[in-house]
This record gives C-alpha cells, structure tokens and sequence, in this order.
C-alpha cells in the first residue's frame, strides 16, 4: 500500500486538485470521460430501475411495471428533472471529450440511441398522469440548449471585440 507524506496526509485535498503543470490534457480528458461515463451509467440505471421499484402486479389501482416512487407525484418529479439532467449533461460531456476521436460516428449513434432508451424507460415505467412529457424533455435538451447559446454568446462576443479593433484575428474567445 501506497502511503502519502506527512505533509500532504493533512492537506490532502490540496494534493489531488487539478495543476495545469502537473496534469497533461490527455490524462484530464481520460479522466472526465470516466467520471461522466459513470454518471451516465448510475443516472441510466436510476431511470431505468427507480427507486422503489416498480409493481410487480395489477393490485390495489396499482399497474404492473409502473414506478413505486411515482405514487409521490413531487417526489418522482424532482427524482426524475435532476436525474435526466445528469443523463443529459454527461451525454453532451462525453460527446464533447470523444468529438474527432476514431468511430466518433457510433459513439454518437450508441450515445443518441442510449438517450432514446432512457427517455423510453422513464415513460414505460411512470404512470401516465404523473409525467409531464415537456418537462422532461426541457431537462433533457437545457445542457444542450445552454452550450449553444454559450458557443453563440461567445461568436457574437468575439465578432464585437473583432470590429472594435480591440482583438487581433489570430485572437479568439474560446467557449
């Protein structure tokens, strides 16, 4: 087992920060694809399989297959907007990190046809009064929409610095 100095045992936190110096693009892009391939894997299991569970028979007004949790209308929602805004945005992470990389064509179509499962399970297992079809979909398309407008934000920014003269063209503001 590997033990660390003393001086960084008590500022270990400090120790495994992000250095530019230190960490090499490569090493931090490998690393995030980890982290948000996990995040899509957990939040794809939780829509997949809510918390709860779901009927296991037509009882009590109750349907088979519907989430247990959805019997909490406030409850599921909440579960369900933060949910798929993790899906979402760890979707658009990992498409971003793997964008030129070789056969980044399938990781797109396996990406896009995992999104269209997950959006299918969520509506196979919650009841029909308890989802709210546009909420669901605005979660799941905001990361996407805000990295538009951002990447639109900062052409327009740059265009406006452009012809004030105050940014040489080889400049650019990058989003």
């Amino acid at each position: 087992m590997v033990t660390l100095p003393i001086g960084i045992r008590k500022n270990w936190l400090t120790y495994f920060q992000y250095e530019e110096v230190r960490d090499t693009p490569s090493e931090t892009r490998n690393i995030l694809l980890i982290i948000f391939t996990l995040v899509a894997a957990v939040t794809f299991q939780a829509g997949v399989n809510p918390p709860g569970g779901v009927w296991q028979e037509d009882k009590d007004g109750h349907v088979a297959g519907r989430a247990i949790y959805a019997s909490d209308t406030q409850a599921y929602y909440v579960f369900l907007i933060f949910n798929t805004l993790a899906f979402s945005n760890s979707i658009l992470v990992i498409l971003s990190l793997t964008h030129k990389f070789p056969f980044h064509f399938e990781i797109c179509v396996a990406t896009i046809s995992m999104a269209v499962t997950y959006g299918s399970s969520i509506f196979a297992v919650s009841p029909d009064d308890s989802v709210r079809f546009r909420y669901i979909l605005i979660t799941a398309a905001g990361p996407f929409v805000f990295r538009f407008l951002v990447l639109i934000f900062n052409l327009l920014l740059r265009k406006h610095v452009q012809s004030q003269n105050l940014l040489p063209e080889s400049d650019s503001v990058r989003g």
